[in-house]
């Protein structure tokens, strides 16, 4: 039979000799037990104490050379757009074909320098050509015709004044007479019949006198009448074949003005209708940036509002000179010119970036722009406690914007600071801890 095993008064096991029996008694606590249950308690008490004494809202620790801080100040703000214009000429002038025709001849290149008259190219229309030639026809019969009615009145004028010298002539020789036959009468030297005679002579050469005269005043008139009739006939025709002979010069197309043929759309042969677009010419005196806005902006945009611009390096002013009315793709275009000198070296067609002006620079609370606008709307921000260890979330409200800084209406206050830059990977984090 085995010895039972006992513990000694060390806690070691100790094995009894031969012929010695006794109970083996167990410690109620054991050391390792102890040890356990006191490292419990202090991970117990530890988690009651950050429970009781941490802070309640949600943390998210950062690493601060990842982030951009602004500090929230007070400076002028001037609210501003971005715009991109396309560079044009200050004037161009476009060139169509009035009435068509075939080309058959081009005088000059596109992209050449032309005056003002200088002949740019010339087409052929056979309809134009027998247009004029049947005006001409037209025009020089009734110039014929009132050459003949001229004549004709003249002739009449002539037989008219003849009349009325030979009833002059007889009214005279007929007054002599009837005197007479008065004379006589009284005498007793004639009958009563050579009397009546004579008195009748003379009345007929009166009232013929009168008849003669209103002939001769209706003639007057008529012939005037007709007269102004046909020279306005004959002027109207003159003016139809000036237009027609226009017509046939305009077959020539001509420069209207000087300055760069920058397009010509035309080749030998071609045969162009009426409205055609054949050319234009740039005024190269100066330039002007044309620019499509949106229609968001379209009550606030004004002729005289300012802008500038950064070519090679310089800057340059710009002002609002034309607002097109209408609106294309939600967009609407303006025109803005240089206040001062334009750059040089620049080309039609080249894009250049520039700013609108919106409205006069004020003073304001302002913050840098950043990407923490795309995911809090600015509505909200997390602002940097003044230990700089931690960031918490702050109900803010944004007012007016320019690609640069953000108006502050409420929230901030001068000298605090704010991280501006990506919330995208801080969720809904009450705070943030910078390390």
């Amino acid at each position: 039979m085995l010895d039972p095993v006992e513990n000694g008064p060390d806690g070691d096991t100790h094995v009894p000799q031969a012929g010695m029996d006794r109970r083996i008694e167990r410690k109620k606590w054991p050391r390792k037990r102890l040890y356990w249950w006191a490292g419990l308690s202090v991970i117990i008490l530890a988690a009651i104490g950050l429970v009781l004494f941490a802070d309640p809202r949600s943390s998210l620790n950062v690493d601060q050379e990842k982030i951009t801080i602004a500090t929230v100040e007070t400076g002028p703000f001037q609210e501003f757009i971005p715009v991109t214009g396309t560079v044009q000429p200050i004037k161009t002038v476009y060139m169509d074909a009035l009435d068509g025709g075939r080309i058959e001849a081009i005088y000059v290149e596109e992209g050449a320098f032309v005056k003002q008259g200088d002949s740019l190219l010339r087409m052929a229309n056979t309809n134009v050509q027998m247009e004029m030639m049947f005006r001409e026809a037209d025009l020089y019969d009734q110039m014929n015709n009132l050459r003949a009615t001229r004549l004709a009145m003249e002739q009449n004028r002539l037989t008219l004044k003849e009349q009325g010298a030979e009833v002059t002539y007889q009214i005279g020789k007929q007054t002599r007479n009837f005197e007479r036959a008065k004379a006589l009468k009284r005498d007793g030297m004639i009958s009563d019949e050579e009397f009546q005679s004579a008195r009748d002579d003379y009345d007929y050469w009166i009232i013929r006198q009168g008849l003669v005269a209103e002939s001769q005043r209706q003639d007057s008139i008529m012939r005037q009448m007709q007269i102004e009739e046909l020279e306005q006939s004959v002027g109207r025709m003159q003016q139809n074949l000036a237009i027609v002979k226009e017509k046939f010069n305009n077959l020539v197309l001509r420069a209207p003005i000087g300055g760069q043929l920058s397009a010509l759309n035309a080749e030998v042969g071609e045969l162009k209708p009426a409205g055609a677009r054949l050319g234009q010419i740039d005024v190269l005196d100066s330039y002007k940036l044309r620019a499509a806005v949106d229609e968001y902006y379209i009550t606030r945009v004004k002729t005289g509002l300012p802008g500038d611009c950064e070519i090679g390096g310089k800057s340059y002013r710009l002002s609002v000179q034309k607002i097109y009315p209408e609106v294309k793709d939600n967009r609407f275009d303006i025109d803005l010119v240089f206040d001062d000198d334009f750059p040089r070296g620049i080309r039609r067609g080249q894009s250049v970036q520039m700013r609108l002006a919106l409205g006069e620079p004020t003073t304001t609370l302002i913050i840098p722009r950043g990407g923490f606008y795309q995911a809090t709307g600015g509505n909200w921000i997390y602002v940097v406690d003044k230990s700089g260890g931690y960031a918490v979330r702050r109900r803010i409200k944004l007012g007016r914007q320019n690609p640069t800084t953000y108006e502050v209406l409420e929230g901030l206050e001068p000298g605090e600071r704010v991280i501006t830059s990506s919330y995208d990977n801080y969720g809904d984090f009450e705070r943030l801890v910078l390390k």
